[in-house]
């Protein structure tokens, strides 16, 4: 039998109904076709496919949720209906699929059972802040989230500050919103005077802002980052 082929959907990066300015046509029709999900988040993933205009009436759908509480037994099970030869899609909460986000695990596991895993084209904040920074964009490191506490903090930022000026490479970070104030308030404690620091926000939103100046230049700055989603670039 025909095995099915695992889409990875992304979605938008915040809310906003104007999703031809950052989705392709393509996108709406490959999820039209499909009415069973591997989702983060139930309720996101639901009101997103009625924003696609979806063809089918949410409670005719079949959802799988996926996050960092999901026992590995039970993504296993997930893949029974991509075996048995129906396509599936895969919803990230916010942005593409995989990227800062646990979805990783089942397409590992598909390309295990030697199922199809197609990639669509959509919005990822790592990326769009990187191509906006204006940093180096061909030796880059991801770090996901930084630690919480201060020491561990501080002794985190001088060891991106170190490797940013010792190989020329650009450090990518992001933080849970609502801490986004005291993180950046710690980069600009920590960071020498002259490293150039990026802070995205609300990338593809209306309220977009993407600004990139030395650590100097930024404590002479306002900002307000409260709740905002954002990403973080350090280069030296």
């Amino acid at each position: 039998m025909k095995k099915g082929t695992l889409y990875l959907i992304p979605t938008t990066l915040g809310d906003t109904d104007d999703l031809e300015k950052v989705l392709p046509a393509y996108n709406r029709e490959i999820v039209g076709q499909l009415d069973e999900f591997i989702v983060e988040q139930l309720r996101t993933a639901r009101r997103f496919l009625r924003k696609m205009g979806h063809p089918l009436p949410i409670d005719e759908m079949k959802f799988y949720e996926l996050n960092k509480h999901t026992a590995d037994l039970e993504i296993n099970a997930y893949l029974n209906p991509l075996l048995s030869g129906k396509s599936m899609g895969l919803l990230s909460e916010a942005g593409t699929p995989c990227v800062a986000d646990p979805g990783s695990a089942i397409v590992q596991m598909a390309h295990e059972q030697g199922i199809e895993v197609v990639p669509l084209t959509g919005p990822n904040s790592i990326i769009l802040a990187l191509m906006a920074s204006g940093f180096n964009g061909q030796n880059f490191v991801f770090h996901g989230y930084l630690p919480v506490d201060k020491q561990a903090l501080i002794k985190k930022i001088r060891e991106m500050e170190t490797a940013s000026r010792n190989l020329h490479q650009t450090q990518i970070f992001i933080e849970t919103p609502y801490r986004n104030r005291q993180l950046f308030d710690k980069l600009v404690e920590t960071c020498r005077h002259d490293t150039k620091l990026c802070v995205a926000t609300d990338l593809t939103l209306e309220k977009e802002k993407i600004k990139t100046k030395t650590v100097a230049a930024w404590k002479k700055e306002t900002v307000d980052l409260h709740k905002k989603p954002t990403v973080f670039l350090l280069y030296f």
